[in-house]
């Protein structure tokens, strides 16, 4: 992941990952899986797997925990219920990279108390 000169997140892509015929396979199975018990047995949940919110079943999305951009699939695995407003604000996120900008959030927080050892 990379900053722009505005200071907006970039990701490098691998084009294997982007290539639109893959893109196409994997979001018909996802549209597939929209279709089986076991999606509706999770959007009847209706929990969002992000900030575990209630929410009714017509506000969840289905998304990939890893995005199929950057290499994941449509499994049951890697398939969530997320609200919208996650689902937005992750973008193309992994849980790595969530991963990173909190250990770094709380080292940036750490150094700032001082460090007069």
């Amino acid at each position: 992941m990379s900053r722009n000169q505005k200071g907006s997140e970039y990701f490098s892509l691998d084009p294997a990952h982007t290539d639109p015929k893959r893109l196409k396979k994997e979001r018909q199975k996802a549209q597939e899986m929209r279709k089986t018990q076991w999606w509706l047995d999770q959007v009847n949940r209706g929990t969002c797997h992000y900030c575990e919110k209630k929410f009714s079943a017509k506000d969840l999305t289905m998304d990939h925990v890893t995005p199929l951009a950057r290499g994941g699939t449509s499994t049951q695995g890697n398939i969530v219920c997320a609200c919208r407003s996650c689902n937005r604000d992750k973008k193309l996120e992994t849980p790595v990279d969530s991963l990173f900008k909190q250990l770094e959030a709380e080292r940036s927080e750490g150094g700032s108390e001082g460090s007069g050892e």
